[in-house]
């Protein structure tokens, strides 16, 4: 069967299931005496609603919400059944970015086996997952959203009887109308704990799960592939799955993350953990019940068991007594009491009586697999203990690693507050130069010393700073460093932020727990010259010092994708990190530094989002140590783990994708100077027409005016300020919101303005390297990935929407000449893209197309209501600021429902 046909039926799958959802939909309205809104609900082909009675603005864009909702879970739904479809029948290599293609592709390459499965156990991926203002959607609402997915799963059960599928009908318009009764807006600011909790859900309910079957995909894959089952058998020989966070550690302009809230995050990861292990020794031991009168168990090993209860005393005897003859369950019992010991910091002692780190439950169920094997049980040993065993590794006591950032500029002054308290007479750190910076660390990083006396207040930025780094030092003091990810530093622009940190660091107590210190490189410039700031700091004698002993050092480097788009705009961006990953795994090479790239990707195209596969595939060869992080943001979190079978696809392709990477070493063909001479001017000409625009003098009122910013910055969709200072800049204001903005009067420029012009000028003033990039299009994954994502962005602005917004803006000559700008730059953009893919979007994107072809008529009503709301709300602000402000949550609404109908926020 062709994949072709296979994605029509997938196309009509999503119509009838959409039909099904919302003809549900439409009948719970109607039931509830909201029979006009329900026919005010556009259908696909609508230009126009139907004309009915005079409707509540406000309900019916709650309803075109929901629908937007109840849309994008059917194509959630629809994608997984079509991955099913295509691997029974075309086979499993052929989902794109998936092990078995992997698999395929080396084979077709040459490497043997062997070689392959000496990889696996090397590659280690770690999704952060962040909390960033992007998650419009209430914790309430996602857990109901949950329920209608399961309630669909169920519905495609074909053997269901007609009163049973009415059942479940009944059962479908129950959820509808508790969700429609909730609302979907956050009316209060939601707090740190409830985006805490949230993340919580998919570290205890979701990974778990996830990670049993994304093991199971890659051994299906690896047996399909014909590969030797020997080489693939234990959990040692996978690849290694760990997971980190932000939420209660990323403190960058986050006023609100306390030491005590850091403190109660690490306690609340480690008890969350401790309960998953639990959770996985009780199952395995309702498994394990071999009778000692049936399977020769060792002697000494009953005899260990007598010695072990011993040590416990009362509770050992009774764990022993639980299951007589019984020797595994036994055993089992046993490691359950040490458990419950140390998850109730029951921690002194004989270390026998409870578990002082994870690796000694390690060995213990190392020596549990010995038994099995010992016993001839290894295929019992390979189902279930292979799941504990796992669970161990990915999740150890400390369930996630909470990384630790804040900004350079705020170090700044953290430092010369501890100066100005220690007594020192130059305290105007802010203003040395970097060379007096870089001779006074040095000096005070050869001294064994702090600055300060015990309990010394400084100041709130050093307070803080030390604050939360005590905070880490209590908890590396009693459980170790696992727990703890890097100490992040933004807007690292020199070595001195870098080395700053240790002098922090020395001040608390923790120079010697060797905390990874990581620069964010985020600006163009900062990118540019992240390769130099890297040779330096690594070749730092005190980081040398650092690293002896570590035989397994790995310097992290983290890439911002955020600020770099919207310092030079998305193909700038998207090269400069290009470059910035090739040059500084040059510089890690040289020094014989093994490199970890954390990508700080954003949920949208504009802040590097996108399908994980493609992104990773787009990575300079040569670049992927097998070791790398990447930032789950916002809405993102939901879109990609909502549910354990897309969550292990999502995995899967994290794993695979980053596993095929490193195999890959540069051949030199991908660094032809042409090529690499071409995209340098394009990226130029590009960042130029990018801040031609930007740069204008009447830029910030024009956006100020054509976008709803000044709605987002109200919005109650994230715990932190919309701006890093409160400044009205465009400096200051975050990329989120700046994204969030454009995407929702459907400019979308961050994710294409400059690029249709600097095309235009390279096939106008050099056809013969424009033919030349046209060749390479298709070829190199970086192009072509890029290309792909800059029209996506494209297709999924409106120019009619755009020239609505921009009639806001007041002053008509500005809103003419940059208008002017921006749609000649849209125009050209898809003109030349697809001559550059050589085959029109309409032949090339037809999922893309048919996806806003089912929004269109729904997203027009809204932005109707959203542009004439938003103007009122503007001149109620001038002349009755009461009235505007009671407008607020009607205006937060309409951005909610938008957001859901263009799947993106910022």
């Amino acid at each position: 069967m062709d994949k072709t046909i296979l994605e029509q039926e997938g196309l009509q799958k999503i119509r009838n299931d959409f039909a099904y959802l919302m003809n549900s939909f439409k009948e719970m309205l109607v039931s509830l005496g909201e029979a006009d809104i329900a026919a005010m609900i556009p259908l696909e082909n609508e230009d126009t609603p139907k004309t009915v009675q005079q409707v509540s603005n406000q309900k019916l864009a709650q309803a075109i919400g929901m629908s937007f909702e109840l849309l994008n879970l059917v194509e959630e739904n629809a994608a997984t059944q079509f991955r099913r479809k295509t691997e029974t029948k075309l086979g499993l290599e052929t989902t794109r970015g998936s092990w078995a293609e992997t698999f395929a592709l080396w084979k077709q390459a040459g490497h043997d086996p062997q070689k392959m499965a000496s990889l696996l156990p090397q590659i280690t991926v770690t999704p952060v997952l962040t909390a960033h203002p992007t998650e419009a959607k209430r914790l309430t609402v996602l857990d109901i959203h949950r329920e209608l997915y399961v309630l669909l799963v169920k519905h495609e059960n074909p053997l269901w009887s007609a009163s049973e599928k009415a059942g479940i009908k009944k059962d479908i318009k129950i959820v509808l109308e508790r969700w429609w009764r909730t609302g979907e807006i956050y009316l209060q600011k939601p707090r740190l704990e409830d985006e805490r909790s949230n993340l919580m859900h998919y570290f205890v309910n979701v990974f778990p799960e996830a990670l049993e079957l994304t093991d199971q995909r890659l051994l299906n894959a690896w047996q399909y592939s014909g590969l030797p089952t020997n080489l693939l058998a234990w959990p040692e020989q996978f690849p290694k799955l760990q997971f980190g966070s932000w939420v209660g550690g990323d403190r960058d302009g986050h006023p609100f993350v306390t030491p005590q809230f850091t403190a109660d995050t690490l306690a609340l990861h480690r008890q969350a953990a401790l309960k998953i292990l639990r959770k996985e020794l009780v199952q395995l031991a309702k498994a394990l019940s071999f009778s000692e009168f049936l399977n020769p168990f060792p002697e000494d090993f009953l005899g260990e068991l007598q010695r072990q209860a011993a040590a416990l005393g009362t509770e050992g005897r009774a764990a022993l007594e639980r299951n007589p003859s019984e020797p595994l369950r036994q055993m089992l019992n046993l490691m359950l009491v040490r458990l419950d010991r140390t998850a109730q910091e029951n921690l002194g002692g004989d270390e026998n009586t409870f578990y002082k780190q994870p690796e000694a439950l390690a060995k213990d169920l190392t020596n549990l697999r010995a038994l099995l094997v010992g016993l001839k049980a290894e295929n019992i040993a390979k189902h279930h203990l292979f799941r504990a065993e796992r669970t161990l590794a990915s999740f150890g006591f400390h369930l996630a690693k909470l990384d630790i950032r804040q900004n350079s500029a705020y170090h700044e002054i953290a430092m010369e507050q501890i100066l100005k308290a220690s007594g020192a007479e130059d305290h105007a750190y802010g203003s040395w130069s970097e060379e007096k910076r870089l001779v006074f660390i040095h000096a005070e990083l050869e001294r064994n010393r702090p600055f300060l006396v015990a309990h010394t207040r400084c100041g709130e930025e050093a307070d803080n700073v030390l604050g939360y780094l005590k905070v880490v030092k209590k908890y590396v003091d009693g459980y170790g460093t696992a727990g703890i990810g890097s100490v992040i530093v933004s807007m690292t622009r020199s070595l001195s932020d870098l080395l700053v940190v240790h002098l922090f660091l020395r001040e608390v107590g923790l120079k010697e727990a060797k905390l990874s210190v990581v620069p964010l490189l985020e600006t163009i410039d900062d990118l540019m010259a992240g390769p130099d700031i890297l040779e330096a700091f690594l070749g730092h004698p005190f980081v040398q010092e650092q690293r002896e002993g570590k035989t397994d050092f790995v310097q992290e480097v983290m890439l911002g994708y955020s600020d770099s788009n919207k310092d030079g705009g998305i193909l700038t961006s998207k090269w400069n990190i290009y470059r910035a990953e090739e040059k500084l795994t040059q510089t890690g090479n040289r020094l014989g530094v093994k490199l970890r790239f954390f990508h700080g990707r954003g949920g949208t195209i504009s802040r590097g989002g996108g399908k994980i596969h493609r992104f990773l595939e787009s990575m300079p060869p040569g670049a992927m140590s097998g070791d790398v992080k990447m930032t789950v943001q916002g809405e993102t979190i939901a879109n990609q783990f909502a549910n354990r079978i897309n969550a292990s696809y999502n995995l899967e392709m994290f794993l695979s994708g980053t596993a095929r990477q490193a195999m890959l070493r540069p051949n030199g063909k991908e660094h032809e100077e042409r090529l690499f001479g071409i995209l340098d001017s394009l990226v130029n000409s590009s960042r130029e027409q990018y801040r031609r625009l930007l740069d204008h003098p009447k830029f910030i009122s024009f956006y100020s005016q054509a976008t709803p910013i000044d709605v987002l910055e109200q919005s109650k969709i994230g715990s932190r300020p919309a701006r890093r200072t409160g400044q009205r800049s465009l400096n200051d204001l975050r990329s989120i919101p700046w994204v969030f903005s454009w995407n929702q009067s459907r400019f979308n420029l961050t994710g294409w303005y400059g690029t249709g012009t600097a095309l235009r000028k390279l096939k106008e003033q050099q056809p013969n390297d424009f033919n030349f990039l046209k060749e390479k299009a298709a070829a190199w994954p970086f192009l072509k990935f890029g290309l792909i994502q800059i029209e996506t962005n494209l297709l999924n602005s409106n120019t009619r929407i755009m020239q609505v917004f921009a009639e806001l803006v007041a002053d008509t000559e500005t809103r003419a000449s940059l208008m002017e700008m921006i749609l000649a730059d849209y125009h050209s953009g898809l003109e030349h893209i697809e001559e550059l893919m050589g085959e029109r979007a309409s032949e090339r994107r037809v999922s893309r197309l048919e996806n806003n072809k089912l929004r269109k008529a729904s997203l027009d009503v809204l932005h109707r209501i959203q542009v004439a709301s938003l103007t009122e709300w503007r001149s109620l602000r001038e002349t009755d600021p009461e009235a505007a402000n009671a407008m607020l949550p009607n205006l937060l609404l309409l951005v909610n429902a938008l957001a859901g109908g263009l799947k993106a926020t910022g």
